[in-house]
């Protein structure tokens, strides 16, 4: 019996792609889908506000070099990594589905962020420049589609990280870019560094150099370009001046913005009172016990005045009520006034009632009532950015295609036009209605007409015990910081919270309790360089991104026109 020998194939065993091959092919995309996964793990309810700084080192690794579409499917894998699990209580009560569109749809705007970092990634500085570019897709995302959706801003996940205080001095579009900054300024540091080090030890002659082969898809292998002209194991020190400039100028920035932090009490102090009611049941159901919602807040208040009566709580100046605490209209229902009107006798100051205002014809309104004790409702505010696919519906009959849920909104929500300021017994309010605390202008306008204390009343019920409560709670910590302003948060079914100015919570609920918050907080009246410079700090970073975007793409064309064919 004969063996048979088979040929081995020697062209075939030589093109077998290796496994290190296989591994360096998706190192990259392994490393922006981590970017996104420790942007979200930055996030409250945890403090690690510094995984952010990782996220972007990472991120600015995979994205360095790239091609445009490369750029664009990084990108674009960062923010799944990202959105999918911070967003993921938009699912709480309705399903994967919503909360799978909504995180792919927000993850767009973060792949176009991955494209222009890209693009922007061979140029001199070009931390500073990518830094823009993120904060330029973040802008954009606060305003389209719908108004826009803000929600997961960098600055939000940075309540308690060292870079706080550079949201007085620009917003979060300030504080947000520093981050980014410092992040993408600590790799290039670490490739610089290491490049330095390989000049060093480098053997080789500068022929051997320049024969290297080029990688097959054209794009950087992460070293750092050597200067025209520069001698052989000699770089040029540009380059690691800008990645230490990267890291160095967010940090001592926000070490010279701390002045500005300042909670003293320029205007007095003013005791407020939030109260949490608690609701019968989580999910979107517990809107079917409206009343049980209102009479809750009623006892809560009724409460409170007996433990002031007999000396257990302070008086407060004025109590604040959450979001939706009466969703029985007051003014079409007289018993609802009337429990109304005497929780607020009871208490005997003025007092800010969330409420569902149903007119005979039109949308609804989230309105929040001035009441007083002994003249009753006084003042209005009706929220100005109401939530879509939450308070109404947008492309009603394509939406319901994919999700019967739109129906549980059946009649919309319209928005409101005048900036909210009461005026709470020589107290100025300013009010920011939940959904309104992620965008800068819905609370900026408050202060700049005049706000000493901020109010931001919410209902999160629908959305169970998620992380969602905890991501808008930083939120008003952001917030507090900007303005320098206290900030009030009462939440139907938690966490309420009151913030002094420096971003510090004082006080705080459990979820799904009932409790009142009785506290002293400061007032304030000056302004802080963000509040008064309002978006120029955002345009300003805009602008930066552009010239970087533009100046990558002149230096294209330029090299399309000198290529010899």
């Amino acid at each position: 019996m004969s063996a048979t020998i088979t040929p081995v194939d020697a062209s075939a065993a030589d093109t077998a792609p290796a496994p290190s091959s296989r591994l360096r092919r998706y190192a990259r995309p392994g490393a922006a889908l981590l970017s996104g996964l420790l942007l979200y793990l930055s996030f409250p309810p945890r403090p690690l506000w510094w995984l952010a700084l990782p996220a972007f080192a990472l991120l600015g690794w995979s994205l360095r070099g790239r091609r445009l579409r490369a750029g664009f499917g990084l990108g674009y894998l960062a923010g799944l990594g990202f959105l999918l699990p911070l967003l993921v209580w938009t699912g709480e009560e309705v399903g994967p589905g919503p909360w799978i569109a909504l995180a792919a749809v927000e993850a767009l705007f973060i792949a176009l962020a991955g494209l222009g970092i890209a693009a922007v990634s061979r140029l001199p500085w070009w931390p500073f420049f990518a830094a823009g570019v993120w904060i330029l897709a973040e802008a954009a995302r606060a305003r389209v589609p719908f108004g826009g959706f803000p929600w997961g801003k960098i600055a939000f996940g940075q309540a308690d990280g060292v870079f706080l205080p550079l949201a007085a001095v620009g917003g979060t579009p300030v504080l947000g870019f520093a981050v980014a900054l410092c992040g993408f300024g600590l790799y290039e540091a670490c490739r610089q560094i290491r490049a330095r080090r390989g000049a060093g030890t480098h053997t080789g002659t500068p022929d051997e150099t320049a024969a290297a082969p080029a990688r097959p898809d054209g794009a950087s292998d992460g070293g750092v370009e050597p200067a025209a002209g520069a001698r052989p194991g000699r770089l040029p020190r540009g380059p690691l001046v800008a990645a230490a400039l990267a890291v160095l100028v967010p940090v001592t920035g926000a070490l010279a913005a701390l002045p500005l932090v300042d909670d003293s009490a320029e205007d007095g102090t003013a005791t407020v009172a939030a109260v949490q009611g608690n609701v019968p049941r989580l999910g979107l159901d517990f809107n079917a016990q409206r009343r049980a919602v209102l009479d809750n807040h009623v006892a809560r208040t009724r409460e409170l005045a007996a433990d002031v009566k007999a000396g257990r709580a302070p008086q407060p100046d004025f109590v604040l009520w959450p979001e939706n605490s009466s969703d029985i209209d007051p003014y079409a229902n007289a018993d609802a006034a009337e429990v109304i009107d005497g929780a607020v006798r009871a208490i005997g100051v003025p007092t800010v009632i969330g409420a569902v205002v149903a007119p005979e014809t039109g949308k609804l309104r989230n309105t929040l009532i001035e009441w007083e004790p002994d003249r009753g409702p006084v003042a209005t505010y009706d929220k100005r950015h109401v939530q879509p696919f939450g308070e109404y519906i947008p492309m009603r009959p394509l939406v319901r295609l994919f999700n019967s849920n739109v129906d549980r909104v059946s009649r919309d929500f319209g928005a409101g036009t005048k900036i909210g300021v009461f005026d709470l017994a020589g107290t100025k309010v300013g009010l920011a209605t939940c959904y309104e605390a992620a965008f800068d202008w819905a609370v900026r306008d408050t202060v700049t007409h005049g706000a000493q204390l901020i109010s931001v009343p919410s209902n999160n019920a629908t959305f169970g015990r998620s992380e969602m409560t905890y991501q808008q709670l930083a939120m008003s910590r952001v917030r507090a910081v900007e303005h320098s302003r206290s900030v009030v948060v009462p939440v139907t079914s938690g966490v309420s919270a009151v913030i002094r100015p420096d971003g510090e919570i004082v006080a705080e609920t459990k979820m799904f309790t009932p409790d009142v918050l009785v506290e002293k907080v400061p007032l304030r009246s000056s302004l802080t360089p963000a509040t008064r410079m309002g978006t120029l700090p955002e345009a300003l970073l805009a602008a930066l991104a552009a010239v970087g975007l533009g100046w990558s793409a002149l230096r294209a064309v330029r090299a399309r026109g000198t290529r010899v064919p």
